[in-house]
């Protein structure tokens, strides 16, 4: 039985792959996409408005997840001098090239939802 050639063995193949899976890699879980689409529409943010706006979230997930994306480069923390002391979250300007994958997943998400209940019925 002779096999099948393997499509995805060209340079340019393989190189699309691994920044797909290095996008996915970043982006992955639950809440990253959340929290990155809540701080690009609120802009700063301090811990507990982003517990209270990614609803479901847990203090030591969100916690963690902030630091992933800080250690990315995806987001800035900021501790400032105040009493008690407080720290804001920001995209970074790297962070804020995510913008439109979150839009375009947005809208297949919208066509998607749409497309599985108008079939149910």
């Amino acid at each position: 039985m002779k096999k099948k050639p393997v499509l995805n063995n060209t340079e340019q193949c393989q190189v699309r792959i691994v920044a797909i899976k290095d996008t996915m890699s970043l982006l992955s879980g639950k809440w990253k996409v959340y929290i990155i689409g809540t701080l690009l529409h609120g802009g700063k943010m301090r811990f507990m408005d982003l517990m209270r706006e990614v609803e479901g979230i847990g203090t030591k997930m969100l916690s963690k997840e902030l630091h992933d994306l800080e250690a990315n480069h995806l987001i800035k923390r900021t501790v400032l001098n105040t009493k008690p002391i407080s720290v804001e979250y920001e995209l970074t300007e790297y962070g804020k090239t995510l913008e439109r994958v979150i839009e375009e997943i947005m809208i297949w998400g919208q066509k998607y939802r749409q497309t599985v209940f108008n079939e149910n019925k």
